[in-house]
């Protein structure tokens, strides 16, 4: 195989980032295996008639569903050197809004399908002692904001789990980046990758107005898909990726306003937070 030539595993991949990524990454002529719910939907958006394209009708949520795409990417073209768990989808609502059944689906689609992918093909990574994982989270990761606890949620813990998988797989050679983007101009806010409570409570009116203004946004938000999925591109050819990758310029501000934040409280309450500690008498010692 051409050494320039990489192999990308890419989740989600019918429409948003994921679509960006695939047809950039083909006009380049990368090899690339993609997953969508829908394999006929993945075909016609991608539009491109390819032997370095696998399109994959997956269940991400489903064990053996992934095992069998990861196989099959193996199989088609040898080895596979990035991986970008890009599937996901938006949830708003207060907590007490959205159903156990609603909670534990965004948790399914947007944690455990990245667990599930990272899971079935470490052991491909950890033979060819290569590789790079790349994990999409979201600036609500970082600092969320109200209305969006549940997605805020499990998008922060796509950042923990990131963090903590670069450490464990570092000395295997394989890397790991967890990107935070801000509002970009997909199709993120439509109602096929957003869903709001079908329950508002008139109380929550903070909540109303939160929604009302993210869904306003869209078709004018301030980050350009085709510039975001080429940033990520640029990252996997990188020999030191970062870890964290934020996009957008309010990604950006939101993640200083957050450390602002953090650094202020913790400093503030640092009198109390040591004064837990076990007191020793060091003047025995």
């Amino acid at each position: 195989m051409d050494n320039n030539k990489k192999v990308w595993f890419i989740t989600g991949a019918s429409k948003g980032f994921g679509l960006s990524l695939v047809k950039q990454l083909l006009d380049a002529g990368q090899l690339v295996a993609a997953t969508s719910r829908n394999q006929q939907e993945l075909i016609d958006a991608v539009n491109i008639q390819s032997n370095n394209f696998l399109p994959l009708q997956v269940d991400l949520v489903n064990e053996s569903s992934v095992s069998l795409a990861l196989q099959h990417t193996h199989e088609a073209f040898g080895r596979i050197d990035v991986v970008i768990n890009n599937a996901g989808y938006g949830i708003g609502g207060a907590i007490e809004e959205l159903t156990d059944k609603e909670t534990r689906l965004a948790f399914d689609v947007n944690v455990f399908a990245t667990l599930n992918v990272i899971r079935f093909v470490m052991p491909y990574l950890r033979k060819q002692r290569s590789g790079h994982i790349i994990n999409i989270s979201s600036i609500a990761g970082i600092a969320p904001g109200t209305g969006w606890a549940i997605y805020g949620a499990a998008k922060y813990a796509v950042i923990g789990l990131s963090e903590v998988l670069a450490a464990d797989v570092k000395s295997l050679g394989v890397k790991v980046t967890v990107v935070a983007p801000g509002a970009f101009r997909t199709n993120f806010l439509t109602p096929d990758s957003l869903t709001l409570t079908s329950t508002p409570i008139e109380d929550y009116e903070d909540v109303r107005a939160s929604h009302a203004k993210y869904l306003k946004m869209d078709g004018e938000q301030a980050g350009d898909p085709e510039k975001a999925a080429a940033s990520i591109i640029k990252i996997a050819g990188e020999d030191n990726p970062p870890l964290y990758l934020l996009l957008g310029g309010d990604a950006y501000n939101r993640a200083l306003n957050k450390l602002d934040t953090l650094h202020n409280e913790i400093r503030e309450w640092q009198d109390l937070t040591c004064s837990t500690d076990f007191e020793y008498d060091l003047s025995n010692s």
